[in-house]
C-alpha cells in the first residue's frame, strides 16, 4: 500500500511539496505526443512550437515559451515543455 493524498494522489508523484499534486500545465488545451519523435532537441522544441501555434497560442507566448526551454539543458527543455502543455 503507498500513501496518497486526500484526492487520491499517490505520494510519488507530488512534484510540488506545497501543493501536493502535480503542477498545472499552462496551456492543458495543446496536447503534444513526444514518444516516437525524434529526441533531438530541436526537434522537440519545433514540435512543441508547431502545436502552440496550431492551438493559436499568442505569437509572444511562443516566444516565451522558446527562451525558457533554451534556457537549460536538455532536461530543462522537457520539463519546460511538460510544464506549458500536455505532453505524452
Amino acid at each position: 500500500m503507498f500513501m496518497t493524498d486526500k484526492d487520491g494522489y499517490p505520494a510519488s508523484c507530488f512534484n510540488s511539496p506545497e501543493e501536493g499534486r502535480p503542477p498545472k500545465v499552462k496551456y492543458p488545451f495543446v496536447d503534444v505526443q513526444l514518444v516516437g519523435v525524434d529526441g533531438n532537441a530541436f526537434m522537440v522544441l519545433g514540435t512543441v512550437r508547431r502545436a502552440m501555434t496550431k492551438a493559436m497560442v499568442p505569437v509572444s507566448e511562443i516566444e516565451n515559451f522558446t527562451t525558457e526551454a533554451m534556457a537549460g539543458n536538455y532536461d530543462h527543455l522537457l520539463q519546460t515543455c511538460m510544464r506549458w502543455v500536455n505532453v505524452s
